[in-house]
Formats: structure tokens, sequence, C-alpha cells
């Protein structure tokens, strides 16, 4: 029996990539999608290449939690932050399952998210019960899981690469430098200058050094690794692409350690988790190869000049960095298998 899923925030990127993934999926049935400004107009309205598929002529209507809890199983929240809290809420008071693909649920602690994002935490008490949507990390607490806090897309390429490392004391939590780059639909959809073609094209830049908000996600689940709160340097850079992610995390190895060690222990611990892919040794990822894809690429090297490990991970920012990781979190809600409807080939040029 086919599962029916609702989205509220149809229009955005993530949206956009929801849709993409859920029209070919062979166990979710999109019923509801929603959007404020877009009501009343049949999806293919917006979405021209839903022409003549079974979800172009679905109506988009206002976003109602009573409908939405009575027409559907679970309920995708692909909204900005502070909406998302207060929908998720209603949602779940209704006994509706639901995957926030915003930041309102990810941090566990309620100060630090008011301290990074300016707002109150209104639903705190829902904290609680949030899962932390890594399914490399969490699979079984998500199955059972009312609520998930789908990850953000930098984190998700940060903490696969570090995490099998920093649990196995092959490197040392201190003075961890995480270095990444976003396509411009990282941004989101919405108009600003700062990511119109001419300026981003033929260009590349630093922005929001040191006070990135994905930083405390971050260090939360890193530190989740080695049992104590940790302190990182995360940097971001946008590229002139429109999607995907490329980190290099920098980590002071422990004494012993060697590359062949570390391959063992990452080849483990992702042994069974088929969206990691760890590169055979000399190569290392690019963008391309994950594009439209749930796939994280790993490639590692140690520095012995410097006592270094370096790991370069590549990810789609609107896949695996939201979109297809909210899908495999829903899967694994609603009893399905984890890679149901996700695409293994990446998109070509």
């Amino acid at each position: 029996m086919m599962k029916r899923v609702g989205l509220v925030g149809v229009t955005g990127y993530t949206g956009m990539e929801l849709t993409r993934i859920l029209l070919g999926h062979p166990g979710l049935r999109l019923t509801k999608v929603t959007s404020r400004k877009e009501a009343g107009q049949p999806l293919q309205k917006i979405y021209p290449f839903l022409q003549g598929t079974k979800l172009g002529d679905l109506e988009i209507t206002a976003p109602d939690c009573t409908v939405l809890a009575a027409e559907c199983d679970l309920v995708f929240l692909a909204v900005p932050h502070c909406t998302a809290m207060e929908m998720a809420a209603e949602l779940r008071g209704l006994g509706t399952r639901v995957v926030d693909l915003s930041a309102d649920f990810r941090l566990r602690d309620h100060a630090v998210y008011e301290s990074w994002y300016q707002v109150p935490h209104t639903q705190s008490a829902l904290l609680a019960e949030a899962v932390y949507g890594l399914p490399e990390l969490y699979a079984e607490r998500i199955a059972g899981a009312g609520l998930v806090a789908n990850p953000g897309c930098y984190p998700t390429s940060a903490i696969l690469a570090l995490y099998p490392a920093l649990a196995a004391g092959l490197i040392s939590p201190e003075d961890l430098v995480v270095d990444s780059k976003s396509g411009t639909t990282g941004a989101g959809r919405k108009a600003g200058v700062g990511t119109l073609f001419c300026e981003v094209s033929d260009t590349f830049r630093a922005y929001n050094l040191t006070k990135h908000r994905h930083t405390p996600e971050i260090e939360q689940e890193l530190g989740v690794a080695v049992g104590r709160e940790i302190r990182l340097s995360f940097n971001t850079h946008l590229l002139p692409i429109n999607r995907g992610i490329l980190t290099t995390a920098y980590a002071k190895l422990s004494p012993g350690a060697d590359l062949e060690q570390i391959r063992a222990c990452y080849q483990e611990f992702y042994a069974g988790k088929r969206w990691v892919r760890l590169l055979p040794q000399g190569t290392l990822p690019e963008t391309r190869w994950v594009r439209g894809t749930n796939f994280c690429d790993l490639g590692l090297v140690t520095d012995p000049r410097t006592d270094r490990l370096i790991v370069v991970s590549a990810i789609d920012n609107l896949c695996r960095g939201a979109s297809g990781q909210a899908v495999a979190n829903a899967n694994l809600m609603l009893g399905l298998e984890e890679g149901a409807g996700l695409p293994f080939a990446p998109l070509m040029p």
C-alpha cells in the first residue's frame, strides 16, 4: 500500500527536488502540496517538467495542518526556520509524522539555537522527541521517530567526513578545520543580488566566516563521536555552480595512526551503508559524480609532513544535503527500505 505524504513549501529548491524524487517513488504518493503564494494553481503551472505526469494536475493549496494530518501519513516541511517549528508542533499534536528540513529541531539545546538563530525557540519541549536525521548514525531511532530533524547540507558533508576517525580516536578533536564550498542553490530560491548570475559566474568567494549557522550542528554531532563538547573552525565559500558541496576537513593524527589503519576504520564504519562511498586510494571526490544522488563520496589523504589527516567529501546539497536525505528518513519512518525511490545515477550535463 502506498503511503500518503504531504509537502509544505513546494515552490523552493528543496520542494522542487522533493517533487522530482517523489514522482517516481514506488512506496510514497504525494497527495498534498502547499504554498500560500501559489495556492489554486496546478503543480505543473510552476513546474512545467511535470506536464503529462501523475503529479501535474495536483492542486497547490494553502497550508492547513488539519487537512494535512487527515490526508497524509507523513508531512515534509520545506519552510524557513521559525515557521517550521509551529507547524511541526501542530502536526505532531494531530498525530502526523514530520520530516522538518529547517534548522528548528536540529540543535538539542534550545539556548544554542537561540544564540545562533537570534529567535526564541517556542517549541523547545519537542526537542527531546526530535531525532537527528543522519541515517548512518541514527537509522534505528529514525525508524521509530515521529519527528525527524533533517540535517543541514554542510553538516552532512562534514560529519560523515570526520565522524569515523574521531569515534575511533585516530585523530585529535582539537584544532579541527572544515573548509566547505557550495553551489548557489544552497542559498535558496529567493531573489538576491548576491546570487544573481553575473554576481556568481566566473568568480569564487568566501562568506559568513566564523559565524555560519551550521557550525553548532557540526560541533554537536562530532561531539557525540568523542563524548564531549568540541570547537572547530568552519569556513564556507560560494562556488559558481548550481548544485553540489565539496568539503575538505583537516585534523591532527593521533600518535601511531596511519592511512591504512584509517581506511580500514572508514570501511568498517560505513559497511552496509549504501549512501557513503569510500573512493579508491588516489581518487578524490568531485561534485559531478554525486549530482542529483544521495551519495556522499569520501577521499582520504594523510600528510606526514604536517602530521594531518585530510578528508575530502562531496555531496549534492539539494539531494543528499536536503530532499534525498528527507526521503531516506521518511522511508525509514514509514517502514520502507531506506533507499526506496532514491536515484543512483548522477544527473549528467
